[in-house]
């Protein structure tokens, strides 16, 4: 019997059932779909020998204007600059007085009876230091008799382990102190300490609703201390005849006040009205509806077990300050005003970085509200405002717009979710609204936040939780003119939208849409798919990006049950209009996710991060650092492979795996036998694996055939199969490095084999 040939339709169909997508792929990983043709996709390369603290939540690449290529990485850390291939630490310090770091005059010390690494740093006067702050020492003296040299932490970054009061909190030390102990570090000591700026939380929590955590309320509080003895399902936690609860310490504890029992928003929750070290006493137990259910008192705890001073407890009715809710991931906003870096930290300050500073002191200097030529007074009627959810810049008209920002510019408690405010033309830290000039505000309607901007052309887009707007400048005296150009569909993540020649796609609550002039919602052939199994609470963690190189949208987003992106998938906007529901293919190797992306324009190909949570960075050099996981930054489409910071090869696999096939189209009922099949491969490097799987109905337990899986190399004219059965579906994939493929047509020698 001649050959028969079976042509699959590009992309993935998810959506439909195994009969009525004859012809189409149902899965795929690391594969695309180019001419119409499934291949594999291109691999990637570490930029560098080092990777970075934390998870990156934003890269950003500009040019100055002598031609150098810089990528800001903003991640819930730091805020990095690559340059050349090499990394440099520009996070900015907190300050409370525009350019000016916030300083602390301190002592270290240890403990005197159980030496160690830990060591308590003890400053001044009261600060503002959280757990998992990262500070940094200066002038740093150390007793002569002591092992623990000045230069351990002299320029040194320290990652902040535990804050017991306001006036104290723990780092850790390379190495314990030998000499006599902890007592050599009981006096003596001294040092200036500078803390970062805060950015968030490495991943999105939601905590808002009801049932949700602790009822309808919001704990907030850095002092801490342990369980000194387990905690009964009592009354009073030890059978019912006591009234307190015994801590290690009860130092820098509210009194009266409120301690969670356990980690702060799911621990339960104890008032009590004294102290009387180490016992919180008078205790009520499962405050504020926190005991475990089925118990009427409270909940068990062991020994150890962290708790929390959770004194600033908001219940439901009450009000909640902005600054005490942290869900979101720490994010920021990159632009860049000329040669000028602009960063934004979600719901905080914006920090500007001058690429042009002269030689090398640009790569020490540290992005702040004051930069060369670019004075910003934070607090003045003229200045930056301190809280905004993120920042855009103009290109075309020169403002700096400022999103979800203050009503009242340098009073962050005025910071409204749908207010946005823009700088006078040309001048970044102008904000009050003139005759002379064309600063301005607006605020929008439709929804209750604002969840992200993009500049499209002469448009610039913002999205609410709800709507779309066009926003467009006018001129005087309006400057921008505001058009709600789409309503139910809104935005799901800062990061979630982005833009090509003009054309908007974003990943929405309920589905894809794209915009070029009128808000279009794009058909979908794997929605069910992605929706079915996405945590849209974790939105914000979404990372959307272009591969102009192979007309690519593609999302990376986390499923149900990961804290972090484990899945992604891509929308062909090149060739999708030749096939129904558009040309999707999905992917979940864990070596291809990734948390930001930026496009083929400044560099020649595509930049992109990937965080592993259980691994640990190496940059910045961190004294002390636990549990930040690294993010490593790739070079998109070179090779075939994943090349590691260390130089090692990773092998890239991948694959595309078709529906059941009806061999027989006119009479279904038939079996046929396959004996054999062609090769048809538009390139292969390496070996491809072919497997046919074969199935009497569509409901059966598909096998495999004869001899399967099939290795083809570039050299292999056909297969026998000795194959039989109504339906068979097809698998080509890799598992080797060096490997690439694009398959063609699949070719089979097929003839009738009766009924049964």
């Amino acid at each position: 019997m001649a050959l028969t040939s079976i042509k699959f339709l590009p992309g993935v169909d998810k959506q439909d059932t195994a009969v009525g997508a004859n012809g189409r792929w149902v899965d795929s990983d690391n594969a695309r779909f180019r001419y119409g043709l499934p291949e594999k996709v291109g691999g990637w390369a570490s930029l560098l020998s080092s990777t970075v603290h934390g998870v990156a939540r934003k890269i950003h690449a500009f040019v100055d204007t002598d031609g150098n290529r810089y990528v800001a990485i903003g991640t819930d850390k730091f805020l990095l600059i690559y340059f050349e291939g090499k990394l440099y630490d520009i996070t900015p310090f907190l300050s409370t007085t525009a350019g000016v770091p916030t300083t602390y005059s301190a002592t270290l010390t240890t403990n005197s009876t159980a030496p160690g690494t830990s060591i308590t740093v003890t400053t001044s006067i009261s600060h503002t230091i959280e757990v998992g702050d990262m500070i940094t020492f200066d002038s740093v003296s150390m007793p002569s008799a002591s092992s623990l040299s000045a230069t351990l932490f002299e320029d040194k970054i320290c990652q902040v382990i535990s804050v017991p009061s306001n006036n104290t909190f723990t780092i850790t030390s390379p190495t314990a102190e030998a000499n006599g102990g902890g007592s050599d570090l009981t006096s003596g000591s001294s040092a200036t300490l500078k803390p970062y700026e805060r950015v968030g939380p490495a991943a999105q929590t939601y905590g808002y609703g009801f049932g949700v955590g602790n009822y309808g309320g919001n704990i907030t509080g850095s002092q801490t201390n342990d369980l000194d003895g387990a905690l009964l399902a009592d009354t009073a936690g030890t059978g019912g005849s006591g009234t307190s609860v015994t801590l290690t310490a009860t130092s820098g504890f509210s009194n009266p006040g409120v301690a969670s029992v356990g980690v702060l928003g799911s621990g339960e929750l104890i008032s009590y009205t004294g102290v009387s070290s180490p016992n919180l006493t008078t205790i009520t137990r499962g405050a504020y509806g926190t005991a475990t259910p089925g118990t009427s008192n409270g909940q068990a705890h062991s020994d150890a077990t962290i708790v929390y001073d959770a004194t600033d407890w908001n219940g439901w009715g009450d009000a909640v300050n902005a600054s005490s809710v942290s869900l979101e991931p720490g994010l920021w906003s990159l632009s860049n005003w000329g040669q000028v870096l602009v960063a934004t930290i979600s719901n905080g300050r914006t920090f500007t970085w001058d690429s042009g500073i002269s030689g090398s002191a640009r790569f020490t200097a540290h992005a702040s509200t004051t930069t060369n030529n670019y004075a910003t007074n934070i607090n003045g009627a003229l200045g930056n405002p301190t809280a905004s959810r993120m920042t855009l810049i103009s290109p075309t008209t020169r403002h700096l717009i400022h999103l979800g920002t203050e009503t009242t510019v340098g009073t962050a408690s005025t910071q409204d979710d749908m207010f946005i405010r823009f700088s006078n033309q040309g001048a970044i830290n102008t904000y009050a609204p003139a005759a002379d000039n064309s600063a301005g505000t607006y605020r929008l309607q439709d929804g209750t936040k604002i969840m992200g901007a993009i500049v499209a052309k002469e448009n610039i887009l913002v999205w609410t939780d709800n709507a779309l707007y066009s926003m467009k400048f006018v001129g005087s005296p309006f400057t921008f003119g505001f058009e709600q150009v789409g309503t139910n569909c809104g935005l799901i993540g800062q990061n979630a939208c982005c833009e090509i020649d003009g054309v908007a796609y974003w990943l929405s609550n309920n589905g894809f849409f794209a915009f070029d002039g009128t808000v279009n919602s794009l058909p979908c052939s794997v929605e069910d798919y992605v929706y079915d199994n996405f945590d849209t609470t974790k939105g914000q963690q979404v990372a959307a990006g272009i591969n102009n190189l192979f007309t690519e949208v593609v999302w990376y987003y986390p499923s149900s049950g990961s804290t972090y992106n484990d899945k992604y998938v891509v929308f062909n906007y090149g060739e999708s209009k030749q096939v129904p529901m558009g040309n999707w293919y999905t992917g979940v190797n864990t070596n291809s996710i990734r948390t930001s992306w930026i496009d083929a324009i400044v560099y020649p190909k595509p930049y992109s991060t990937a965080f592993d949570s259980t691994g640990t960075g190496t940059f910045p050099e961190i004294v002390g650092s636990t549990g930040l996981g690294d993010t490593t930054l790739f070079e998109q489409e070179t090779g075939t492979d994943q090349i590691n910071p260390d130089g090692s090869t990773t092998t890239l696999t991948s694959y595309v795996e078709s529906y059941d096939i009806a061999l027989q189209q006119d009479q279904p009922e038939l079996f046929l036998a396959m004996r054999r099949f062609v090769p048809d491969f538009k390139t292969l490097t390496g070996n491809a694996k072919v497997t046919i799987a074969l199935k009497d109905y569509p409901s059966s337990t598909a096998g495999n055939s004869t001899y399967s899986p099939f290795t083809i190399t570039s050299a292999t004219t056909k297969e026998d199969t000795r194959a039989r059965g109504r339906y068979a579906s097809l698998k080509i994939e890799n598992d080797g490095a060096g490997e690439a493929w694009r398959f063609g047509t699949f070719q089979i020698d097929l003839q009738p084999d009766g009924r049964r």
